[in-house]
């Protein structure tokens, strides 16, 4: 039985976070049917993820005092009572597991220091970056060793690690944290039941898009971190070359797309040349990024695990790609396969947009890059899980699995 923990920023999938960990639970369900997910939830709000089988425990909102005192260091408090919570079940059933598998950090840290030794259970932690770096870290300047303290435990203590990319896998070698032969490289990765090929002309007629104008988009939760501020005046930049360019970007916050239709207005971007469209349900993004000649992404909120969602629902569509030359996003898509420019660099990624439409239409990159896309499914990643959870428990070779 693999017990999985996770901790998602949304029940009801309005993040990426929540939708990797949503989906990955399907396919794992689908190959695994024994699988135990843990999930919180706060009294009876709604939740997707009984869908998939998870066991519903009752979040300890100790985070919503942040109300009151604003610091992260509540829901560092929230995830440890978490934790403990999940041990508390899964103790009388602990001679059934063959590895608790955590993608939360604190709560990580908790089973691979003490947890996960003291029942003698195998613990795999799914790492998404160093906490160090967490935009949303502590910012107390005491608590910078507790942060410190909290990457080691999960990172050190536990039996594996599992990294989205081979970057941050060579990063826990060089400070020598952990064996290289320790850590597994498994990807984010795209739902291939909603992201597909789908007819340009079509997808613009539906949603009432210009039929003949060259067309950039962007989807993402949140545009915060991702430099679409910088996106925005590249696009501006074009209209030189392309008088009839569009920008259409997906999702966001209120603020942030205000923020960002002020800015067009400052560029004299005219009304028409920007799509603002609030969160879409992800069938609807999909039709949204079919109706693009180009797909950006153009900043990454992480670099050395850099791995985003969107990356690989992009390659599923085939469209030309612009991303900043970030090795960890290279390790998916060879330069030949995209329009790399350097990061921030506006002139780069100005340049490379015009490459972009220049490669218009790219019937072989675009069969390479939904090739690249297929070893990258759901269905793929549980079963990269499921080796990993193997080999920890002895049961399968203690190799890397892609």
């Amino acid at each position: 039985m693999i017990a999985y923990i996770a901790y998602p920023t949304s029940l009801t999938l309005q993040s990426a976070n929540a939708l990797q960990t949503f989906t990955t639970l399907r396919e794992l369900r689908a190959r695994r049917p024994d699988t135990i997910a843990l999930i919180p939830r706060w009294g009876r709000e709604p939740s997707r993820f009984g869908e998939v089988g998870a066991i519903h425990l009752p979040r300890p909102a100790i985070g919503k005092l942040s109300r009151l005192h604003r610091s992260t260091l509540l829901y560092y408090l929230e995830h440890t009572a978490f934790a403990c919570m999940t041990a508390a079940y899964l103790a009388p059933r602990r001679h059934a597991v063959e590895a608790v598998y955590v993608r939360q950090v604190v709560v990580a840290a908790w089973w691979a220091a003490l947890l996960g030794p003291r029942l003698g259970v195998p613990v795999i932690y799914e790492a998404h970056d160093l906490e160090t770096r967490n935009p949303s870290r502590a910012r107390e300047r005491w608590a910078a060793g507790v942060l410190h303290l909290i990457d080691r435990a999960a990172l050190t203590r536990s039996s594996a690690v599992v990294s989205l990319t081979d970057d941050f896998r060579r990063l826990l070698a060089t400070i020598g944290w952990r064996d290289p032969a320790e850590v597994f490289v498994i990807p984010d990765a795209y739902d291939e039941r909603l992201f597909a090929p789908q007819d340009r002309a079509a997808a613009r007629q539906t949603l009432g898009l210009p039929p003949t104008a060259p067309i950039v988009a962007y989807a993402g939760m949140t545009f915060a971190h991702r430099w679409l501020d910088g996106l925005l005046a590249a696009v501006a930049r074009l209209r030189d070359v392309y008088p009839t360019v569009t920008l259409v970007l997906v999702g966001g916050r209120e603020a942030e797309r205000e923020a960002l239709r002020a800015e067009a207005r400052r560029l004299g971007l005219p009304s028409e040349a920007l799509w603002l469209v609030p969160p879409q349900p992800q069938a609807a993004v999909a039709t949204f990024l079919a109706a693009a000649d180009v797909l950006a992404i153009p900043d990454t909120v992480t670099d050395v695990t850099a791995s985003p969602l969107k990356l690989f629902e992009y390659l599923a569509l085939g469209q030309p790609l612009v991303l900043p030359a970030i090795p960890a996003l290279h390790e998916i898509v060879p330069p030949g396969l995209c329009h790399p420019f350097a990061r921030r660099d506006l002139n780069g990624l100005s340049a490379a947009l015009r490459a972009a439409f220049a490669a218009v239409p790219d019937a072989a990159g675009a069969a390479a890059r939904r090739a690249l896309a297929a070893e990258h499914t759901y269905g793929r990643r549980a079963e990269r899980i499921i080796a990993v959870v193997e080999a920890v428990a002895g049961q399968g070779p203690s190799t890397r699995h892609r």
